[in-house]
């Protein structure tokens, strides 16, 4: 009988039955439009602050400063571009790292077109952004640095304190992509000087459709949509009240169950340990130290991640060969090329990425189907005779 084992939770996580329930009433009964002048409207307005509050006081921000998005993406666009058009009397000079997930590279791309300067930091191996790089990279004209805070391929999580620091001394905003950390990391935007701060509902078992941006109180963004006047007339829009509830909802669960990274790092550690005890050629990707709980990321040298991850589907295992938003790419990753990987073994690492689901039970199966299918795959693999 073939197990059914989910190893790519970085890429969505299903919803909590808690946080379904929670979800239920506002799809037929609390249904109103929170701009609607009655009952229903009301209702539902009320929810949707009860829920800006709770994620308000998860990342010490107040309630006025949390805008709700349809996606993590979007929210990343919303605070590259809103920033860089009410800011370019300021300076047009933006720099990002090297890693950044699509959402913030292509839309800094974009912005190059409009006559933006961007600038990526280079990261050393591991994929840590220096403080000091970054600090040389800061020019008069920079008026955004944009830095992905843990990595959605290979898990590498940022000191956004220090990189804070550096950005407010220079008197430039700083802006954190968290869809990978939030809910997994402590963020206080206050203490780490964080001016911007993206987050995901569905990476942490709360709906897709749902997302935020943090905007620190004062600081100017031009709306991307333009309607009605929700959120503060910066983000136009009906709001989907039920994906916003689920989302805090999800928030709450992870904020009370602090446990849960434990008992993840600990199952995350035996995968990364059994991987490279009984598997030659093989590599971790990422910081040991300096990583998300739930990430472990692997270079199998001498085959195909493509093949590999086609045959442990076969086999009941999902997981991923990158992030899943750019998987259809046939490109290697930009994040393994730019810690270091070669064309070959960028296309030959796989994404693990446990989650509230994942037993011990799964990773000794993983394991154990690992061990068989890499050595099968090897035999006929062209990159044989290398090894």
């Amino acid at each position: 009988m073939v197990k059914n084992v989910y190893l790519d939770y970085a890429s969505t996580t299903p919803v909590d039955p808690r946080v379904l329930k929670a979800m239920l009433p506002y799809f037929s009964k609390k249904f109103g439009n929170t701009l609607s002048f009655h009952d229903k409207g009301a209702e539902a307005a009320e929810a949707v602050e009860k829920a800006r509050k709770q994620i308000a006081k998860i990342i010490n921000a107040k309630p006025s400063e949390i805008i709700f998005t349809s996606s993590a993406t979007e929210a990343n666009n919303l605070a590259i571009k809103g920033l860089a058009l009410a800011n370019k009397n300021r300076g047009k000079h933006i720099i990002i790292s090297s890693i950044e997930h699509d959402s913030v590279s292509n839309t800094a791309d974009w912005l190059r077109t409009q006559g933006f300067e961007i600038t990526k930091l280079p990261v050393n191996k591991n994929g840590l952004v220096s403080s000091k790089e970054l600090e040389k990279a800061i020019r008069k004209d920079t008026i955004l640095v944009s830095i992905i805070h843990g990595n959605n391929e290979i898990g590498t999580v940022q000191d956004i304190k220090l990189l804070g620091n550096t950005c407010r001394k220079n008197k430039v905003y700083f802006h954190i992509d968290c869809a990978q950390s939030f809910g997994k990391i402590k963020i206080d935007v206050e203490k780490d000087n964080i001016d911007l701060l993206t987050a995901s509902s569905h990476k942490i078992y709360g709906p897709k459709g749902a997302g935020l941006l943090y905007i620190k109180s004062g600081i100017l963004i031009t709306p991307l949509f333009h309607g009605g006047e929700h959120e503060r007339n910066l983000r136009s829009s009906t709001l989907n009240v039920p994906a916003i509830v689920g989302f805090a909802k999800a928030a709450e669960i992870c904020w009370k169950e602090k446990n849960e990274n434990k008992r993840l790092s600990k199952l995350r550690d035996k995968l990364i340990t059994g991987i490279l005890k009984k598997i030659p050629h093989t590599k971790l990707n990422g910081d040991l130290k300096n990583r998300l709980a739930n990430n472990a990321n692997i270079t199998f040298s001498f085959i195909e991640g493509e093949s590999l991850l086609l045959e442990l589907n076969l086999a009941g295992i999902f997981v991923s060969t990158g992030s899943a938003c750019s998987s259809p790419k046939l490109e290697p990753s930009h994040v393994l090329m730019a810690i270091g990987k070669n064309a070959e073994d960028a296309h030959g690492s796989i994404r693990f990425s446990l989650g509230r689901w994942t037993t011990e039970e799964d990773i000794n199966y993983a394991l154990k189907i690992l061990l068989k299918t890499v050595e099968r795959l090897r035999k006929f693999s062209p990159f044989k005779g290398k090894s």
